[in-house]
């Protein structure tokens, strides 16, 4: 009895530092004027998706006549993540009329608090030592807190928790045979590369490669279940197929230019340099430590080569930084295991998250004026009642406010739409912003802070941005504006213009 006690208090302790720091942003998602404010530009083309779903169950969205307007896109994202908001906000809908918003603003820290409780579950039947290591740093790592975070409805939240549980569930087969954590890995795996093919299917082919590599030398384990596994891989990929029944489409070869121009303004796709002090701040000083590892040998190979696989792809990409620092939560017990001395190895890990600390402590500043923007986004979105044209990282808020089509979005297929935004912003000629305007059918400009909007337009298009540029003309002088648009709407950081026909 006194360990079921200890047991849930820890479950209670691990599910309160869970929340506390995904919720952190609380004031930045509920902006204090009765409406919530979602993180990041693709959650709101989630929560689109989400909506069509509510309101016509059972559709499967293939296709997004909301973004690239008017031709749309076939676009990566699936349907697990819009059904379990769904669910939740059905769950929500007695409790309240805004279930599909609080449903969005929640769904990602309820993931992370019930990844929480199986940590604790499995590293205590495991018997990992030092497991206290794993569960801190998973509950307080600010880049885990950021990929699960309230108001972030996005499936890098369930792709951590099925890769978790898939990664947890191999490491239990190393050592014996199970039905259930056969069953359990073949699933995640499976549902993880449903969600998306990109980061489970280069972190599945390497826990392969390195089983394979394995058994190429050792040979097969005897009383094996893998084929188990493999079975319910299969079977819930067949599914995956016959429900999605497409493949997502690469935007056209030709504007590869302009995807990598593009790539280069997203935040989590720029590169982490070795020397920058991010790996503190999301790992602590105790991921100096790390090359301990490949000597000492006392965790699973395959997830010190996925720790190095994802070190490496994190120095690429922002956006795995989510997988390496779980994987080295999951390894942060065996390096404590290789202090000699344990007192000592417990104090050197609460020292090392000092760095960790510090960044929250950075980060308790709130975006007001973030917050203030959304708003009068928001109320400028109930003006549109017909297809617009924004800055592509407000198109998808306006287009889940307004319930209309914008000619950009935050994702990479939406890339020809974005081009066009950014060569309507950056033109000195009329003609050439009204072609734009008839060709994608636009009945609304909404026009923003001219620099930022000249300084995207011109990374995108690589060329320079004239002052007299259409993006400085509508945010500044007004009464110089084409005679196609008329301001119809203003506020302190943006104007809406109507296309007059």
């Amino acid at each position: 009895m006194r360990q079921r006690i200890l047991f849930a208090g820890e479950i209670l302790l691990i599910s309160a530092l869970v929340l506390v720091t995904r919720c952190a942003n609380y004031r930045d998602v509920f902006g204090g004027d009765g409406n919530i404010y979602f993180v990041d530009a693709d959650c709101y083309s989630r929560m689109t998706r989400a909506r069509i779903c509510l309101e016509h169950p059972g559709t499967i969205i293939r296709h997004h006549d909301f973004e690239n307007f008017p031709d749309g896109i076939s676009p990566h994202a699936t349907a697990p993540f819009d059904y379990l908001i769904v669910a939740l906000a059905a769950v929500l809908s007695p409790f309240s009329d805004r279930a599909l918003d609080l449903a969005g603003a929640f769904v990602s820290p309820l993931i992370a608090v019930v990844l929480g409780i199986f940590l604790c579950w499995w590293t205590r039947r495991i018997r990992l030592r030092f497991r206290f290591a794993a569960l801190i740093i998973y509950g307080v790592s600010p880049i885990l807190a950021h990929g699960t975070a309230l108001g972030r409805p996005d499936h890098q939240s369930l792709l951590i928790a099925l890769i978790a549980v898939a990664v947890c569930a191999d490491w239990i087969l190393l050592s014996e045979p199970s039905p259930a954590w056969s069953f359990t890995a073949g699933a995640a795996w499976a549902i993880a590369l449903w969600v998306s093919l990109y980061e489970p299917l280069l972190v599945m082919g390497t826990v392969m490669a390195v089983h394979g590599a394995k058994y190429f030398w050792r040979g097969p384990r005897r009383d094996s279940t893998d084929w188990l596994k493999w079975i319910v891989f299969a079977a819930v990929l067949l599914v995956a197929i016959v429900v999605e029944r497409r493949a997502p489409a690469w935007p056209d070869p030709r504007l590869a230019w302009a995807l990598q121009n593009w790539g280069a303004t997203v935040g989590e796709l720029h590169r982490v340099r070795i020397p920058s002090t991010l790996w503190f701040e999301w790992c602590g000083w105790l991921v100096l430590l790390t090359p301990i590892l490949f000597w000492k040998r006392n965790a699973p190979a395959f997830l010190l080569v996925l720790l190095l696989v994802t070190f490496a792809l994190t120095i690429t990409q922002a956006r795995w930084s989510y997988f390496f620092v779980l994987f080295f939560a999951l390894v942060a017990p065996a390096l404590l295991q290789s202090i000699p001395n344990r007192h000592l190895g417990i104090a050197l890990f609460f020292v090392s998250l000092w760095p960790v600390a510090q960044a929250w402590d950075r980060s308790i500043d709130h975006g007001v004026d973030g917050v203030r923007e959304g708003q009068e986004l928001r109320a400028l979105s109930a003006e549109v009642d017909g297809a617009f044209l924004a800055p592509w990282w407000f198109s998808p808020a306006i287009s889940y406010w307004s319930n209309e089509p914008g000619v950009s979005g935050s994702s990479h297929e939406t890339i020809a739409g974005t081009v066009d935004s950014a060569r309507f912003y950056a033109t000195t000629k009329p003609q050439n912003a009204s072609e734009i305007c008839v060709r994608r059918r636009v009945q609304w400009i909404v026009s923003y802070d001219a620099d930022r909007l000249a300084a995207n337009s011109s990374a995108i298009l690589d060329e320079p941005v004239s002052p007299d540029a259409m993006c400085y003309v509508l945010d500044r002088h007004p009464s110089r504006a084409p005679a196609f648009l008329q301001l119809v709407a203003q506020t302190a950081r943006f104007k809406l213009y109507r296309v007059k026909k």
